[in-house]
């Protein structure tokens, strides 16, 4: 299943990027949602500078370098995600952090601690791996001396300066392995359709090449012939007649058989389609399809892009069960398949157009479809010919 085939709203140019620059004012908020509850340490600062405790000068200046400090620190982070600065600004806006809290921790109070909680942060989320490991571990250390100095109260607080600079130091390799994984799942496309384009020329070839051979050659020899031996001259004409049908019938079959989806390739995508729309999924590894004839399997095929469709667009379920069974029946094997969900099953009050064409579609593989809510929600069953006797599954 391509992106393309996938709902708008679970479509992968839809959803939020891990790692990257937003991309509309919407994807700016949801990143800077993330950023902002972090904010919560600045409450003993703002607190300090409204008690009154300080004189005109030192407030004022304290708001100045606080507004400043804030700045900074939003901006390391926020442009982390897409275009970050190059290491040496990063470098010099991090030693001012960090310069500006000490600073302030010793002329305002120990009420400015907390601050070493965002140099930390921006330590582990900004700095190189082995840049980061010292900055974060020399901030920890300049927070106990500081602390020292000014009476700190609650040292817990450095186990949490120092853990969550190395927390942040997880969450950026998390975030790198995500967009190699994106690259590579893209890479990973690109070659698979580079080899399909290119197996359809094989095929395309070894169909025509024959084909469009043997109507030359006869073309030829019917020119040749056509004047002293016209009654040979039309046998060739009617030989390239035959020769062109069955070469539109086998290119007609070779691009319907490239049109036609495949069950493990379905379930592949309603994997995707059911994690993107964040619906707990159980679906089956790549099924053994021996013996099961391609228009059987093709029909399943359409069978579960349907339902999964369904699941997504309609039913507002949290959780999706799929199985694949080879059940023996009383007519021959079948291969069942069932998709129950615990969501509505959409609020039509009876079959829409999708199932409807499905089960004209399964009934020409010489299969049936089963659809109907149940006590928990909604459930799908798909069941066409398995060709020969197979192993029995979970149920005769």
């Amino acid at each position: 299943m391509t992106d393309d085939q996938l709902p708008p709203d679970v479509r992968a140019e839809n959803s939020v990027r891990v790692g990257q620059a937003p991309r509309t004012r919407a994807d700016a908020v949801r990143k800077l949602v993330w950023i902002l509850p972090w904010l919560i340490f600045l409450g003993s600062p703002v607190q300090d500078l409204n008690s009154g405790d300080h004189g005109t000068a030192a407030t004022a200046a304290g708001w100045v370098a606080l507004v400043s400090f804030t700045g900074i620190y939003l901006t390391l982070v926020f442009r982390n995600m897409g275009r970050p600065f190059s290491e040496p600004i990063v470098g010099a806006l991090v030693l001012l952090l960090g310069a500006l809290t000490v600073t302030l921790c010793l002329t305002l109070g120990g009420a400015w601690i907390g601050l070493f909680v965002y140099v930390s942060v921006t330590c582990g989320a900004t700095l190189p791996p082995p840049a980061a490991y010292w900055a974060v571990g020399a901030n920890t250390l300049a927070m106990v001396l500081v602390g020292i100095r000014v009476g700190l109260d609650d040292w817990s607080l450095v186990l949490v300066v120092l853990l969550l600079g190395f927390a942040m130091m997880g969450v950026k390799q998390l975030v790198r392995t995500t967009v190699e994984l994106r690259k590579a799942r893209a890479t990973v496309a690109q070659l698979a359709a580079n080899e399909e384009r290119l197996r359809l020329a094989r095929d395309l070839h070894d169909l025509l090449g024959h084909s469009l051979s043997l109507i030359t050659l006869k073309s030829e020899l019917a020119g040749r012939m056509l004047p002293d031996h016209p009654d040979k001259a039309a046998q060739q004409v009617a030989d390239i007649e035959q020769v062109s049908r069955q070469a539109l019938v086998d290119v007609r079959e070779a691009v319907t058989g490239y049109r036609r989806p495949r069950l493990s390739a379905e379930l592949a995508g309603a994997q995707v389609a059911l994690t993107a729309a964040d619906v707990i999924a159980d679906v089956p590894a790549e099924p053994d399809l021996t013996g099961v004839p391609e228009e059987s399997e093709s029909a399943l095929a359409w069978a579960l892009r349907e339902a999964i469709t369904n699941v997504v667009r309609h039913s507002g379920a949290t959780r999706c069960t799929i199985e694949l069974l080879r059940r023996q029946t009383l007519d021959g094997p079948v291969l069942e398949l069932s998709v129950e969900d615990n969501g509505s099953g959409g609020s039509g009050k009876g079959p829409g157009n999708g199932l409807t064409g499905l089960t004209e579609r399964l009934e020409k593989a010489g299969g049936v479809l089963e659809a109907a809510r149940t006590r928990h929600g909604f459930r799908l069953v798909a069941r066409v010919p398995a060709g020969a006797a197979a192993p029995v599954g979970s149920g005769a």
